[in-house]
This record gives structure tokens, sequence and C-alpha cells, in this order.
């Protein structure tokens, strides 16, 4: 017989989504039946009821305005499980790789925040990280509650979720509920299912492939080979520790000469967490479908030795995830790249790549929105420590897009239309640039132009009000303008809202030679489990 059970999402504490369906589900024996109550402040009673069905319940209780102090009670039989100190408010799932995954106390200032006497009315839920479906995922996963804010229960919460989650509260007035659900390292093919990458045969390379590579191995061996791994990385992390420790500046390169090759992310098998899909149904599907508002999302440096594909591969996991949360709109405030490079790489320009097909679907997909963070990025660290920024951009759009309370010239900045040519000179224009434009500096920098030859020249910008026009003594007949069209470089155009202009070019035909790249990611993870 199944045991009854709630999903782990439930618990004391938690946050529901105001003034939408709230459901609540969870497993039990077919024909069982089961009750929700939610009782209110000022003693008001909502009831529901339903029954087990394929081995699986979910029922939804009519929506409800924000308060505090709430209690759900679940009956079947002679199970209950009371849950107190509920708020009903609202709530967004934080997902992504390591710089959503980084913690409170490791950004900049998080020490401070942790601090903070004013009790931030933010609470966190984590999905636990556990990537493999055995007796221990399903003991452990029972640990996970909901937490309120303390300066020890917040230092491993997302820091861009907490600043993005105490930010939105302070001017909604209302408790935020945060679900973290990232993993640093991930591809956007870990976040969704096998089928959904297998629709488009652009995207089903990643499934394939870890196909590929376990031909004829039995679950037993991929569990014997991931644990090999295992054993190995733990001992090459203590030795690069020691030598990061006395040569804290030494290259990744001389780094695996003296200790050995990284093998992270390990072996892609049925163990490893890092698989595709292997996330999607570890993690997302073990929340979904709680009732949410929206989702913030930062991801995609691991996709960047695939970026002509990603924007098929995010428009595939958002259609998942949608579908999951029984929401076909649900709403996605997504991060745009900011400026990297490790100092031993050349520019590949593959971020150039990932940026422009997150604002490929940002364009083109309903309900979602774009915090342009090209500014944010550090030189030589994949993780930027100042998480303000981006939560508080990801804050805006929240506003504007989502909530209704910010206008346009509040939360969005200059992004590229279109252009005409005028004898050597090329004249951009640009959407939400009404209000005209800002620099920090002698000169705008980061244009380049190009003519037929496709070969670009950094160009000289000057302003002309909502418009930029751009030249270059070398090119007569211009063809071709791009901007911050590197991996890494200075940033100091903005509008006058204070959001940068988002990178981009005039023409997708602008590459002399049109490769890929496959690099190698360097991945010093700086964030807790």
């Amino acid at each position: 017989m199944r045991e009854f059970s709630v999903a782990a999402v439930f618990s004391s504490n938690m946050v529901l989504q105001r003034e939408k369906k709230i459901r609540i589900f969870g497993e039990g024996e077919d024909g069982q039946n089961v009750t929700v109550t939610l009782r209110l402040p000022m003693m008001a009673e909502i009831c529901g009821e339903t029954a087990v069905k394929n081995g699986k319940w979910m029922l939804e209780l009519p929506p409800q305005k924000a308060c505090d102090a709430a209690e759900v009670v679940v009956r079947a039989g002679t199970f209950e499980k009371r849950m107190s100190n509920v708020a009903i408010g609202e709530v967004w799932l934080c997902g992504g790789q390591s710089n959503m995954e980084m913690e409170l106390q490791n950004i900049k200032e998080g020490q401070a925040f942790l601090k903070d006497a004013s009790k931030p009315k933010v609470r966190f839920y984590y999905t636990q990280k556990k990537g493999f479906l055995n007796e221990d995922f399903y003991r452990t996963e029972k640990m996970m509650v909901w937490k309120e804010f303390s300066e020890q229960d917040a230092a491993c919460w997302s820091g861009v979720g907490y600043l993005f989650g105490k930010e939105l509260s302070e001017r909604l007035g209302v408790t935020v509920g945060l679900i973290g659900c990232n993993w640093g390292g991930t591809s956007a093919s870990h976040w969704m299912s096998r089928e959904s990458l297998l629709e488009d045969n652009s995207i089903s390379v990643y499934w394939t492939e870890f196909e590929e590579k376990n031909i004829g191995k039995s679950i037993e061996e991929q569990v014997a080979e991931y644990e090999a791994y295992e054993e190995y990385h733990k001992e090459w992390e203590a030795k690069s520790a020691e030598i990061y420790a006395v040569n804290p500046t030494i290259s990744w390169n001389d780094l695996q000469e003296k200790i050995g090759p990284c093998q992270w992310p390990g072996p892609l098998n049925a163990r490893n967490p890092l698989r595709p899909a292997g996330l999607y149904e570890c993690m997302l599907k073990r929340v979904a479908p709680y009732t949410l508002r929206g989702v913030i999302f930062y991801q995609g440096e691991s996709d960047d030795h695939r970026p002509r594909t990603y924007a098929a591969l995010f428009t595939r996991m958002m259609a998942q995830w949608r579908r999951d949360f029984l929401e076909p709109v649900l709403p996605f405030m997504f991060v745009q790249l900011p400026m990297h490079r490790y100092a031993a790489d050349p520019d590949y320009k593959h971020w150039c790549l990932i940026r422009e097909a997150q604002m490929d679907v940002y364009r083109t997909i309903k309900g979602t929105g774009i915090a342009v963070a090209i500014d944010s990025g550090d030189f030589n660290e994949i993780h930027p420590k100042d998480k303000r920024p981006v939560a508080h951009r990801l804050v805006l759009q929240a506003l504007g897009q989502v909530y209704g309370m910010a206008k346009e010239t509040e939360y969005m900045g200059p992004i590229y239309r279109d252009y005409v040519v005028n004898g050597r000179e090329v004249e951009l224009a640009f959407d939400y640039a009404q209000d005209g434009f800002t620099f920090r500096g002698e000169t705008p920098v980061g244009f380049e132009i190009a003519g037929e030859d496709k070969q670009f020249v950094p160009a000289v910008a000057t302003i002309a009000g909502e418009r930029i026009a751009v030249t270059a003594e070398q090119v007569e007949k211009p063809c071709y303008v791009r901007y911050l069209w590197t991996n890494y470089g200075d940033v100091n155009l903005y509008g006058r809202n204070g959001i940068p202009v988002a990178p981009f070019r005039t023409g997708r035909d602008d590459e002399a030679e049109i490769k890929e790249v496959k690099v190698e990611i360097q991945q010093n993870m700086e964030v807790g489990g």
C-alpha cells in the first residue's frame, strides 16, 4: 500500500500565492479521500476535498488576499498534517546555475545583509540538491522545510533571490516566498524532460550524446563509474585548495599540471546529477505544480559551447516549466549574461551569441522580462559577487511586466531597433531610449563598424537625442555595426534610468567565418550545497 503524503514543499512557514488558485498536492493510495482546510486570521475557513487517483492527488483552493499567520491542515483517513505560520503573499521560483545559486553569505556585503535587524518578510524553500532518485533521496526530502529569515538560516539562500525577494516585499508590502531550484554548472538541458529535448532536432544532441556515452553499460556499472569519479574529485579538490591557499593566482592550466586534470562534472551517465533531464526529474518536478507568481532565472554560461541553439533550448525549457506549473504564460524574468572572460582564454565571442539568444527569447516569447546585466561581470571571475544590480533589475522587470507598477522608462534600458546608412555614417535607432543616453568617461565605447569585407574596426559614436551615429575613418561604405560584441570589455553607455544599453549587432551575417567553439568551462565553485 502506498503511503499517503503531502509534497515536501508544503510545510509550516510556507508562503502561498495570493490572488490565484492555491494548489495543494501529494501522493497516496487510489480512492483515498483527502480534505484540505485553510484557516485564515479571524477564524475564517476554506475547505476542499478530493480523492487520490493514479497514485496522486491535487486540489485547488480559491484565491485569497495577502495575510500572515494562517494554518493549513491536510487529512486523509488517520493521516493529519498541520502547517502553521503560513503566509499568503508572492511566490517566485529562483532557477538557474551558480550565479543564482551563490549563497547570500558569499556575495558582496552578504554578512551585512544577514545582520538586517528589520527582519525582512522573505521566506525560502530549497529543493534538495540530490540528482538521483533512491531511498536516501526520499528520506532526506522529508526534512526540507520552509524557513523564515534569520542570520543563520538565510546564509545559504540564493543571494540574487534574497535581494530580489527583499526589495519586492518592500515594494508590495507583502511576504515573499522563494523556492530555490538551482545548481551550479547546469545546462538548460538538465532542467527539462527527455521528451522536450527530442521534440526539436536542433537540441536533441543533448540527449543523444548522453545515450551514446552509455551504450552497453548497466545502471550498476554507471553508478560504479560515477562513484570512482567522486572519490577522485574529492581528492583533487583537497589538493587544489592547498595550492590555492599558497598561490591564489595560479593559472588553471598550471594547477592541473601539478595535480592532474579536473574531471568535473564527471562521467555523463545515469548517476551524474548533471545529466540531461536529471535535475528536472529530481528538483523541478518535486515542486511542480506549486502555485507561483513567476520565475527568476539566471543561466546560460554552461551552454556556451552550443550558443547557436540556446534560444531553441531555452524556449523549450520555458515551455516545459509552464506546462508543469499549469500556467501557459507563467512569467519568466531572466538575466542576460554579463561580461566575462578568463585571463587565459581568447575572446571566443560565444557569450555574445548567448546574450543575443536571450534577447531573441525576450523579443519573441510572451510573458518574459530581461534584466540586462552586461555591466555586472568581472574579468577572470565567472561568479561576480555584487548581485545587487542584477536583483534590482529583476525587480524592475517584475514590477513592470508582471505587477504593472513601473513604466517602461523605469524598467527598460535602450535596446537596438534598426539603422540607416548616411554615406560614411550609420545612424542607430533604439527602443526605450526616449529620454536619451548617458555615458561615463570621455566618449561611449564598445562600438565597431565594418564594410562588405566584415572586418570590424573601432567606431566613434556620437549621441544625438534618441539616436547614436557611428563612423570609422577606415570604413568608407559601412555595412555592419556591433556593440559590445565581446566576451569581456568596458561598459560605459546607459539609458537615463541607469540601465545599460543592451549589446547587439545589426546583422546576423556579419561574421567573416562562422565557427563553432568548444570551450572547457572552468568552474571554481564558491557556493555551498
